[in-house]
């Protein structure tokens, strides 16, 4: 493989021209969705800084019953929880409460500190509530969920086009913001952790090209959970599974619940 093969695969953005316009569908869907909500406390900190902080949406009034966690994607350096608001409908459908948290960005902190991060709000969430039954996330999002079931914060994991062998990005241009080595990249990869005794459902997009979808392989593979890929997705439109009630994402997590 080649820098311009690993460049050309992990790169989303210059690999999907229209993914402009699928954000701004996200704002756009998730602001109306926080509008509407009625049952939601916002801003929820769960560390020092202002990003630590997270959106908790519920089915109803009470604040018991099943409780996922869903984390942004952005390669750990874009993005907030205010961007997936909406992702929440999906689940909420079937009367699982959802976590929507942010994390602090690299270069500002190190990989590592954002790991830290989301372990926190994992706890904090367990700390309030006395469970946390499933984490989910998209892109970089799918390793935190991922790197959470690997610590055993989590008793299941459904990451969407997660990231679980980041020694590839290490040659590309994300990387500039990461500042990560071979070793610090193996440290910090799913793949590198033993594995864990939870469940796992990894999907991916069925246009995403052979990277994402070996790198769901490879996780399915070592954890001895499953994966599939989504017919008609690429890495910015597969999210959309998680906000319909009756989306392959929002199946999956009902399933493995």
């Amino acid at each position: 493989m080649t820098d311009q093969y690993l460049e050309a695969e992990y790169n989303n953005r210059t690999k999907v021209p229209g993914h402009p316009a699928v954000i701004a569908a996200w704002v756009r869907d998730a602001a109306a969705f926080r509008a509407g909500v009625v049952h939601a406390e916002f801003d929820v900190p769960y560390g020092p800084s202002v990003r630590q902080a997270m959106d908790v949406f519920w089915p109803g009034s009470a604040r018991d019953g099943r409780l996922a966690m869903f984390i942004h994607g952005g390669y750990w350096q874009g993005l907030d929880k205010s961007f997936m608001s909406h992702i929440a409908q999906g689940l909420l459908a079937h009367g699982i409460a959802v976590a929507v948290p942010s994390y602090d960005l690299c270069p500002q902190v190190r990989l590592a500190d954002i790991v830290a991060q989301i372990a926190a709000a994992a706890r904090l969430l367990i700390a309030r509530h006395g469970r946390l039954d499933v984490a989910s996330g998209h892109s970089a999002g799918g390793h935190l969920a991922a790197m959470l079931l690997a610590e055993g914060l989590v008793p299941a994991a459904v990451p969407i086009s997660g990231l679980f062998d980041l020694r590839p990005l290490v040659e590309t241009s994300i990387n500039g913001a990461l500042g990560l080595d071979d070793a610090e990249a193996w440290r910090l990869s799913p793949l590198g952790c033993p594995r864990p005794a939870g469940r796992l459902h990894a999907l991916v997009g069925g246009d995403e090209g052979m990277e994402y979808e070996t790198q769901s392989r490879r996780i399915a593979e070592a954890w001895d959970g499953q994966w599939e890929p989504v017919k008609g997705h690429d890495h910015f439109t597969i999210p959309d599974e998680l906000a319909r009630p009756d989306g392959r994402v929002t199946a999956a997590i009902c399933a493995i619940l």
